[in-house]
């Protein structure tokens, strides 16, 4: 068995999650015969440049992004949001939300939508909601689950939580006698295809990768460290992907 090394970048490995994404049998089928609903995130915006084979403006199809507080740096955060993608047989379908796309969707048919926490081990994602309708997933996610439809979630392992995401959610509502001192979106549990770098990495160069540590300074904060094992050709071929990822721009 071979063995090597790797640091990805945040958005190294919002790249990579999205060669991964697009490489799912599931994502390959809808593009040939299906529909696929891309819903508006940073890793997100990935996927859509993956599916269209092409750059976009990735930050105008971002939205509810995690900023430093203090030292808040919008450049490149546009006001005016890009269209929603939804493709039909590969191809985009013009003036159509993702949410209206979800009413016409039906098994085997494919929505996608990032996370903000992840419960690696017992597979879990969450959402936070921010939007007091529910915003996207809570639009979509009943009919999602009742007709079956592939719902992908993308996310990367700088996201990982330590405690289950149920408890993390509970912790996140306003019970009666809580107040409630600042914004405080709540965390919403979901499941389905999660992919994060490691799944990727198996899709796309049938290796296995662990995260092994994590974090960095000069443009490698919140970067992972992950270990490849696998035969000796298709870790050289992980190893030839991250090479052609490496030096993926920042977000903004």
């Amino acid at each position: 068995m071979a063995k090597a090394s790797v640091v990805l970048t945040v958005s190294e490995s919002k790249r990579l999650i999205a060669k991964g994404v697009t490489a799912l049998p599931s994502v390959q089928r809808a593009l040939r015969e299906g529909m696929i609903a891309v819903a508006k995130g940073t890793t997100n915006s990935y996927i859509v440049e993956e599916l269209l084979g092409k750059p976009i403006d990735k930050p105008a199809y971002a939205i509810g992004v995690t900023l430093p507080k203090e030292t808040m740096c919008t450049t490149g955060l546009k006001e005016q949001k890009l269209p929603d993608v939804v493709l039909k047989n590969g191809e985009p379908i013009e003036g159509l939300t993702v949410i209206e796309a979800v009413k016409q969707m039906k098994r085997g048919d494919v929505f996608i939508k990032g996370a903000n926490a992840l419960d690696y081990r017992r597979k879990v994602a969450a959402i936070l909601v921010g939007h007091p309708e529910g915003g996207t997933i809570g639009a979509t996610i009943g009919t999602v689950i009742a007709r079956r439809i592939e719902f992908v979630i993308p996310v990367g392992l700088e996201k990982l939580v330590y405690e289950d995401i149920e408890t993390l959610s509970l912790k996140t509502r306003a019970l009666d006698g809580d107040e409630i001192l600042n914004e405080m979106p709540p965390l919403v549990p979901v499941t389905g295809t999660i992919v994060t770098e490691i799944e990727a990495l198996k899709l796309l160069c049938n290796v296995d990768a662990t995260l092994i540590a994590a974090g960095g300074v000069g443009g490698a904060e919140g970067a992972v460290r992950l270990l490849l094992e696998g035969a000796k050709e298709d870790v050289m071929k992980a190893l030839q992907l991250i090479e052609s990822i490496q030096g993926e721009p920042p977000f903004i």
